[in-house]
Order: structure tokens, then C-alpha cells, then sequence
């Protein structure tokens, strides 16, 4: 299968997009600056286009962790507090869960440890407390261009910003940054579209066409491996779904096994599972995680998860099926789900698999407001689900087969 890692980085970046709006209310668009700077810097110290377009990945999931529940928690110490992606980067911690999030990523060089140690400073004052030319050259360029957009609005940049921007770096040559890293940065400074591209409305553009472009002929295992990075992320997001995904997949995969589907097309099928709720890195904990049944405005806020889902996986080449399985999981067959409404014939058998099983999973799953229900209640929802016209009749008796068997 043919597999274009640039779309593929922009889903990643959609989805760590998802992450800012659940904490801030929208998009900072602070990785994809990081990876522009990033990438800027990284040009002018010479770097080959392999590593020109791992830093650019880099940048974009440096604040991955950002995800993880356990930190979210730490910083939530009252309702009114204020937390935004410069309290996650105070954390040590997001540094430790990131570079364990991307270790299937398929970067082109060796990038061991570049996300652990992004927070580390020249002269030593780091979280790690690396100095110098132990921290490794591209944790050097995500600091710098980390540093830089959290200390200044460049989405909003001029000429006076820039100018304080210079003499900012320049101030801090052989402290938080080394010489080499300071003359990268003024000499690309020196170029107006930097400036221009960092603003909001240019810099997707500008990281989808400047970055080197790499398409690869992947087998589907292989595909699937990487796809795992972004249900790692998906799945840190809350202790209650913390498995969802992955359960999911497993249990698809013994259904496409039951069905004797193709290598390939199980394998876009499970690949589907671990992506179908992208969407909920949108969504407040205090939403998924709530012991209660949730408001009218709350189930609104939640029935969103399936357009973002879509919205993160659509510009993928390649991906046309996985992207319409995983983002119809919520639709009914007699019209009633969301966010689309569509109805039988817009759906696939494979989406309809998805759809009931992710019910099944669900049922099956603790749940902050219940435990995990048997086998055999779940099965009784599931079929007033299909004899009320919600889902497919064929597909919900399978299930009650096949798992009756293992539970």
C-alpha cells in the first residue's frame, strides 16, 4: 500500500490540535510552529533532507504527552485554574511520556531520546541537567523553537516582535542555546517568509509543501505499526478508555478472522479501531471521565468526536475506506446516530461492524458510572439495538456467537 508519512504527520498534528482545543478551547498552533522554526533552523545548519523532515515530525509531536490523564490530573487543582500547553511544559514527565509514544514512528535517522530531552538547556538548567553538546543537536533545535513561540505570540508577529525576538536569542547565546544554534536561527530570521509562514492562516500550507516528501510503499502490518502512535496518544486520555481502542481492534480482528477476510483488509480494518476516536482527544475528561449521565450540553459536546475523527484522517492517501469505518462508527442504520445521520445504505458492512462492536466493547468496558457488564446483558442490549432497526441483524447474531464462545 502506498503510504504518504507527510499526510500522515499533518492526521498526527490534526490530532494533537484536538488536545489544545480540550485544553484551552481552541488551537494554539504551537507544534506546528515548533516544527516550522524547527525546520528552518535545522536548513541552515546544513542538515540532510532525511533528518529535514524527522525534525519537522519532531516538532509537531514534541508536546504529545501533553495527552496523558495522569498530568492533566496534577494540574487541575481547582476549577478556575487557568491550564494552557505552558503548564504541561513545566511537567518533566511529558517529556518521558512523549518519546515513549513515538517509539513506532517511522523516523528516517536515529532520533533516540530527541522528545526526552527537548526541555534541556545549553548551560545545563534543563530538566535532566544535560549541558552543551550532550544533548543531542535536534533536542537543541526543538528547544530553541519551543522557547521561542512560548515566549512570544508569532502568530501575531511584526517587526518589533521580531527585533525583541533577535535580541532575546542573542542574550541567551551560550546559555539556554549554543552559539551554532543562535547564528542558525538570526540567519534564517533574516528571511521575511518566516515570518510570514509562522502566521495562522499560512503555516499548514507552508508545512505540507516545504518539508521533503516521503511516499513509501508499506506493507499493511507495517502501516498499522505506525498508525499505534496515535492510538497510544488517544488511548492516555482517559483511565476509562485507556484500553478501548486497543480492546476494539482485538475484538475486530476476531471477527474479520470469523468472516475469512483478506490479510489486508482486516488489517484497514483494525487499523479503523485504533483510530475511530481521535475525535475524543477534543473532548474534556470532565466529559469522559464523569460518574454521572451526562447533560443535554454534554452529550452534545461528546456526539462532536466523530467529525474530528474525519477531520484528521481525510487527507490521508490511501486511507479513503479506514477513514469512513472509523468515522461512522456512531451512525445507525435506521438514521438516528451522528453526526451525519446517514442511514442503511450509506453504510457499509465494515462500517457496520465497527458500529456494533464498539457498542459491544463499550458494554463490555468499566465505565466511570457502572462496571463492565456480562456477556450476556450486553448481548440483551445489543439486540434491542438490532430489533429496533439500530444495527445489523446478521452482524449483531455473529457477535453473540463468536463471543458467547470466549467469555
Amino acid at each position: 500500500m502506498l503510504f504518504n508519512l507527510n499526510e500522515f504527520l499533518m492526521a498526527v498534528s490534526r490530532a494533537l490540535d484536538f488536545v489544545e482545543i480540550d485544553i484551552i478551547g481552541v488551537t494554539s498552533n504551537h507544534s506546528k510552529r515548533t516544527a516550522y522554526i524547527s525546520l528552518r533552523i535545522a536548513k541552515k545548519l546544513g542538515l540532510g533532507i532525511e533528518q529535514l523532515h524527522d525534525i519537522v515530525a519532531l516538532g509537531i509531536l514534541h508536546d504529545n504527552g501533553a495527552s496523558e490523564k495522569g498530568l492533566h490530573d496534577r494540574l487541575l487543582k481547582s476549577k478556575n485554574e487557568l491550564i494552557n500547553f505552558k503548564s504541561f511544559e513545566r511537567i518533566k514527565e511529558h517529556c518521558i511520556i512523549g518519546e515513549r509514544n513515538i517509539r513506532e514512528y517511522p523516523f528516517l535517522t536515529d532520533v533516540t531520546n530527541v522528545l526526552k530531552y527537548h526541555h534541556e538547556s545549553y548551560n545545563g538548567t534543563g530538566f535532566f541537567h544535560l549541558r552543551g553538546e550532550e544533548i543531542p543537536l535536534l533536542s537543541q533545535i526543538i528547544a530553541i523553537s519551543d522557547t521561542i513561540d512560548r515566549r512570544f505570540h508569532l502568530e501575531e508577529n511584526d517587526i518589533t516582535m521580531q527585533e525583541e525576538i533577535i535580541n532575546f536569542v542573542e542574550e541567551n547565546r551560550d546559555k539556554l542555546f549554543s552559539m551554532r544554534l543562535v547564528d542558525a536561527f538570526i540567519e534564517a530570521a533574516q528571511d521575511e517568509s518566516l515570518w510570514r509562514n509562522l502566521k495562522n492562516d499560512r503555516l499548514e500550507k507552508a508545512l505540507r509543501y516545504e518539508p521533503p516528501q516521503y511516499r513509501m510503499e508499506l506493507p499493511v502490518d507495517e502501516i498499522r505499526k505506525i498508525t499505534g502512535v496515535l492510538s497510544r496518544i488517544i488511548d492516555c486520555k482517559s483511565e476509562y478508555t485507556q484500553r478501548h481502542s486497543s480492546d476494539l481492534s482485538e475484538k475486530v480482528e476476531i471477527m474479520a478472522d470469523y468472516y475469512k477476510m483478506s490479510h489486508e483488509e482486516k488489517l484497514k480494518l483494525i487499523i479503523a479501531a485504533d483510530l475511530h476516536d481521535i475525535g475524543k482527544l477534543a473532548v474534556p475528561n470532565s466529559i469522559l471521565d464523569s460518574p454521572k449521565k451526562l447533560t443535554k450540553e454534554e452529550f452534545k459536546e461528546i456526539k462532536k468526536h466523530p467529525y474530528f475523527t474525519r477531520l484528521a484522517l481525510r487527507d490521508i492517501t490511501g486511507f479513503e475506506d479506514i477513514t469512513k469505518w472509523a468515522s461512522n462508527h456512531h451512525e445507525k442504520l435506521n438514521g438516528k446516530g451522528y453526526p451525519s445521520g446517514k442511514r442503511a445504505k450509506d453504510l457499509d458492512f465494515n462500517a457496520r461492524l465497527i458500529a456494533c462492536l464498539d457498542i459491544y466493547e463499550a458494554l463490555t468496558e468499566n465505565r466511570p458510572y457502572r462496571k463492565a457488564l456480562s456477556h450476556v446483558v450486553a448481548m440483551n442490549i445489543l439486540n434491542n439495538m438490532r430489533d429496533n432497526g439500530f444495527i445489523d441483524a446478521r452482524i449483531t447474531n455473529d457477535i453473540n456467537y463468536v463471543f458467547s464462545r470466549l467469555a
